[in-house]
C-alpha cells in the first residue's frame, strides 16, 4: 500500500513536472498543445473509488492551473476526464475483466487496448479544455482542428513515456 503511495505521488511530481517546464512550452502555431499530465488520472488503478479519482483529478488539474494561469479550466478537464474513467474502462474491458489489484498498462492489456483507452479519455479531455477555452461556437472547426492535433500529440507523448516505463 505505501509503495503504491510513494509510486503514484512519484508519478504525479513528474508528470506536472514534465508538463509545466516542458510540454506547456510547445506549441506550434497555436493549434497544437501537447498535456501529458492526464496520464496521471489515465494510469490509477482500476479499484480507485470515484470519490477518489474524481478529488485526484481537480487537484492535477488545480496544480496545473497555478502554473498555467487559467483558473478552473484544466481542473474542469481533468474532472470530466475523470468523471468518464470509469465508462470508458466498462466499454473498453477486455473478455475476462481487469486483474484484480491491477491498473491500466499497455504491457499487462496490449497496445490495441491501451489506445483506444487513451485515445478516449484524452480526446474527451481535450473537448471539455479546448470548448472551455474558446466558450463559444464561432470557429468551431478551428476548435475541433486543436482538439484532433493536440490530442494525437498528446495521446503520442503518452505513448512514448509508457514505452520508457515499461522498458524500466
Amino acid at each position: 500500500m505505501i509503495n503504491t503511495i510513494i509510486k503514484y505521488s512519484l508519478l504525479f511530481i513528474l508528470l506536472i513536472l514534465l508538463q509545466v517546464l516542458l510540454f506547456n512550452n510547445i506549441q506550434f502555431s497555436g493549434y497544437v498543445n501537447p498535456y501529458v499530465y492526464i496520464m496521471f488520472i489515465l494510469l490509477l488503478p482500476f479499484e480507485t473509488p470515484s470519490w477518489l479519482l474524481l478529488f485526484l483529478s481537480f487537484l492535477t488539474g488545480f496544480i496545473v492551473d497555478l502554473f498555467t494561469g487559467t483558473p478552473g479550466m484544466h481542473s474542469s478537464a481533468t474532472v470530466v476526464a475523470g468523471f468518464v474513467r470509469p465508462f470508458v474502462l466498462r466499454i473498453t474491458s477486455p473478455r475476462d475483466g481487469y486483474e484484480a489489484g491491477s491498473y491500466p498498462s499497455m504491457m499487462l492489456y496490449g497496445f490495441k487496448w491501451f489506445i483506444i483507452y487513451t485515445l478516449t479519455v484524452v480526446f474527451i479531455h481535450h473537448t471539455a479544455l479546448f470548448f472551455l477555452e474558446v466558450f463559444r461556437f464561432t470557429g468551431f472547426l478551428t476548435t475541433l482542428l486543436r482538439i484532433f492535433l493536440s490530442s494525437l500529440f498528446t495521446v503520442t507523448f503518452i505513448l512514448l513515456l509508457e514505452f520508457v516505463r515499461k522498458v524500466r
